[in-house]
């Protein structure tokens, strides 16, 4: 029975505390939270996508040092999230930029690249060569093969590995907090700072609804961009990306 009632005790002050309109307004509001949440986490996951996915189109391509490329970014994700922030968090002029924004970004386009890279690495090697042959065969150049056959067909890769890094970037983004960035992270750091376990689970809970909301939207997005002959192939394949990602962490 105390169980019970602490139980209900903690369900009725996390209830008071979503129902505070204090907690919905201002800076430091809920909406306001998330905005800068969804902000950084889509600053990084563009960024992420440029580099990582740029760099595996490239390597995809020509098929020239893609494992090795692949194997050092995978190997990249063993240095913790936490000890990079803490390391520009040191750095005056990145610590200071933004209000801890560039800090937080340069943190978490580290996580987000692997993932990228890795599926858009897998997915241009698994287009079919007799398809490339058949491209060059009418007159295509490398750079029209690379974007109107291999690009389109690798999409589906691609897409994956946004959701993941941009799953990953959502619920790890509240590191962000650490270098006095204002996110969702605020009210968990907040919270745990002060004993405050109503506090801290609210914002976890957040954080949780927004990459679950995440997931959802890029999930449908992704089957959207997969033409429905490609489905199952493209299951069966990205099994090879997550096994590609798991030798190269061991």
């Amino acid at each position: 029975m105390e169980v019970w009632d602490h139980f209900r005790h903690f369900v009725a002050s996390l209830a008071a505390w979503f129902t505070t309109s204090a907690n919905w307004r201002g800076s430091t509001g809920i909406p306001e939270l998330i905005w800068r949440q969804a902000e950084l986490s889509l600053a990084v996951v563009v960024g992420a996508v440029v580099i990582g996915g740029g760099i595996g189109l490239v390597l995809g391509h020509t098929g020239r040092g893609g494992l090795v490329a692949v194997n050092a970014a995978n190997a990249a994700r063993a240095v913790p999230s936490l000890a990079l922030l803490t390391l520009f968090a040191i750095i005056p002029w990145i610590s200071l930029r933004w209000g801890g924004f560039l800090a937080a970004f340069l943190a978490l386009v580290a996580l987000a690249i692997p993932p990228i890279l890795t599926n858009t690495y897998v997915g241009m090697r698994e287009v079919d060569a007799d398809v490339r042959d058949a491209a060059k065969a009418m007159g295509l150049t490398g750079g029209q093969v690379l974007r109107t056959v291999e690009l389109p067909l690798a999409t589906p890769f691609l897409m994956a590995g946004v959701r993941t890094a941009a799953i990953e970037v959502v619920a790890t983004s509240t590191l962000a907090a650490y270098v006095s960035y204002s996110d969702l992270g605020t009210p968990v750091i907040s919270g745990l700072n002060t004993n405050n376990t109503v506090e801290a689970f609210a914002g976890a809970l957040l954080v949780a609804l927004l990459a679950a909301v995440v997931a959802l939207g890029l999930g449908v997005l992704q089957r959207a961009l997969t033409p429905l002959p490609l489905r199952r192939q493209v299951q069966s394949r990205l099994g090879a990306a997550r096994q590609v990602q798991a030798r190269a962490a061991v």
